[in-house]
């Protein structure tokens, strides 16, 4: 294993208000900033961009996309002006052959899953950021295997970061008290992820977490779950993986954070 393998890194990323807002979560996300190695270049894996079909963003300088409503002016006003990289772009589509990859040259860009942790990771905005879709047609297991396609990035100085949520149930939440004490399901839930993060099972036992019940009541539907299978599809099956952030607020969102290395 390369001593320069980037670490990847799946973040629960919540509330657009994180962008804005000071918590335990955005003070983890500052931190993780400040203490991982700098990448060259991020691959985002983003809940927000659910397509059919495959496709990655390769402008040179992709737009922030206030994808949401209903919240403070403040958080239309935040710009996250990092550029893209086209060569990165067609690097993906390469390492994903013989997948049609769709290069979107003018039509996204990034998403609230994006920017939202990354304006708190990395305010600057002076790294490249790449934007996946999630082909929303595609059973659990190809989006690990997706991973593992696309982890020879991480030892070009490339991190890969998946942003959703592994519990994310909006019409159970309290949208009142973000302290409120976690739903039963949600919490089994979360605890089934955390105890198998680390399978190397055949199949992963997370691909078929959405069939269990605690699983379809904490994800209504796959979009916000699936970033973390593109991440724990990246592991070597020996790196050391850890929790930056855990907890589940609202009663049915988790924060939880995964990190690969």
């Amino acid at each position: 294993m390369s001593a320069n393998r980037m670490p990847a890194l799946f973040v629960g990323h919540g509330s657009p208000m994180n962008a804005v807002s000071d918590n335990r979560f955005t003070a983890a996300w500052k931190a993780l900033g400040q203490s991982l190695p700098k990448p060259r270049a991020i691959l985002m894996i983003s809940a927000h961009w659910y397509t059919r079909g495959t496709a990655v963003t390769a402008m040179g300088n992709p737009k922030t996309i206030h994808d949401f409503g209903g919240f403070p002016d403040a958080l239309f006003q935040v710009e996250y002006p990092a550029p893209g990289s086209p060569e990165l772009a067609g690097q993906i589509a390469d390492l994903l052959s013989p997948l049609s990859i769709y290069l979107d040259h003018d039509e996204w860009g990034l998403d609230h899953g994006a920017w939202e942790i990354l304006v708190r990771m990395y305010p600057e905005a002076n790294i490249p950021v790449v934007q996946l879709s999630i082909d929303g047609t595609k059973p659990l297991a190809w989006h690990l295997e997706m991973g593992r396609k696309l982890s020879v990035l991480r030892e070009q100085g490339i991190m890969i970061m998946g942003s959703g949520n592994v519990v994310h149930n909006l019409r159970e939440m309290n949208w009142q008290n973000a302290d409120v004490e976690a739903y039963p399901w949600a919490r089994s839930f979360e605890q089934f992820v955390c105890d198998n993060l680390r399978s190397q099972g055949s199949p992963h036992p997370l691909t078929q977490a959405l069939e269990r019940e605690d699983g379809k009541h904490s994800n209504p539907s796959a979009e916000h779950f699936l970033p973390l299978l593109y991440i724990l599809g990246t592991w070597n099956g020996e790196e050391a993986i850890s929790t930056p952030t855990e907890g589940i607020v609202s009663g049915s969102l988790s924060m939880l954070s995964v990190q690969v290395g």
